[in-house]
């Protein structure tokens, strides 16, 4: 076990979206970073150079066992699984497998190794459609797709883990991630994406026709869904005062929402689009789609009395901003 101030950090799912921001974070507060990722939808440019990338799959207990050695591995950010909710309908048992089975084998395997500490990647997705628009920690959990199950089954077995076990873990429950790296060294790379930000500036710089808007009925200022957007910068951010917080208190295991506690709907997002692109996307009117809430933003209470987070980018025009930047980026990277 590590006892250092600054143990190495293994990130699982480093070469994607989030997992890649992690990494710079901690690559810019001094910490030694490793990452494992199967690059299944991963990249390896999103890795920067100096980091060890063990190319595999979480649930390979012996793979494990050697980078916890090779790295003295003292802390695991957990980013690696499936994210596309109606996939999850579809597909069921691969995110059952991806998200909750092979947390398990590496949660087990961290037991077993000694390493004391998890923060792990997990989802306002949770909530599934709650009555109430600011969602705080103690909003009931009632998961309506199996992505959100997949997670919250994960939250359960590190809350009994860290009970049984020397180990102590901060689930981060994400709002709507967005944007990109500020100096463009990473951003949402992958192909058919179905965020909003990335779609709409993807229509921007004509790699789409037009960008759905699905439901302009809600119960919201314009009609059309509501969402709490966090810059992935941000994230990262509370990523890091995270673990810090949780190598200060080793006897305490921390859940939190990780939103601004504001919205936009998606009709601001795309006046926000057109307005920094100079341009005017077309969008299509399309019906609701089910269980979509009108509204849902975070409670961010509890993340600011807990961590001295202080982010930095919250405001639309910058996290859209960052992602045209990276856009363009990426087709320089393609050769798109």
């Amino acid at each position: 076990m590590i006892n250092s101030s600054k143990p190495s950090v293994l990130v699982t799912g480093g070469a994607g979206y989030i997992g890649s921001h992690a990494v710079l974070a901690l690559l810019d507060a001094g910490w030694d970073v490793a990452i494992i990722d199967n690059l299944t939808t991963g990249f390896r440019f999103a890795v920067p150079g100096g980091v060890p990338l063990y190319e595999g799959d979480i649930e390979d207990g012996d793979l494990l066992a050697r980078i916890f050695d090779e790295q003295r591995t003292g802390a695991i950010m957990h980013f690696a699984g499936s994210i596309i909710v109606p996939e999850s309908v579809e597909n069921p048992l691969k995110y059952y497998h991806n998200n909750t089975v092979k947390s398990r084998a590496l949660i087990e395997a961290a037991v077993t190794a000694g390493v004391p500490h998890f923060i792990f990647s997990s989802t306002a997705a949770t909530y599934g459609v709650p009555d109430v628009s600011q969602v705080s920690e103690n909003t009931p959990q009632v998961p309506i797709n199996p992505y959100g199950w997949s997670k919250l089954m994960t939250e359960q077995m590190l809350k009994d883990t860290a009970f049984a076990h020397d180990l102590n873990y901060c689930a981060l429950r994400y709002f709507n991630v967005a944007g990109a790296d500020p100096q463009a060294r990473s951003g949402q790379s992958t192909a058919g994406a179905t965020h909003l930000i990335k779609v709409a500036v993807e229509a921007a710089l004509g790699k789409r026709d037009a960008v759905a808007v699905f439901g302009t009925d809600f119960e919201t200022p314009d009609g059309t869904g509501v969402r709490d957007y966090i810059h992935v910068s941000d994230l990262a951010a509370a990523h890091v005062l995270a673990l810090e917080a949780l190598i200060e208190q080793p006897g305490r295991s921390l859940t939190m929402n990780c939103g601004y506690g504001g919205g936009y709907s998606v009709l601001d997002v795309l006046d926000s689009v057109d307005r920094v692109t100079n341009r005017t996307i077309k969008r299509i009117i399309e019906p609701r789609r089910a269980g979509d809430p009108g509204s849902l933003i975070s409670d961010p209470s509890r993340i600011r009395a807990t961590l001295p987070w202080q982010p930095k980018h919250d405001d639309l025009d910058e996290i859209i901003g960052h992602a045209l930047q990276w856009e363009r980026k990426l087709g320089e990277i393609r050769g798109d």
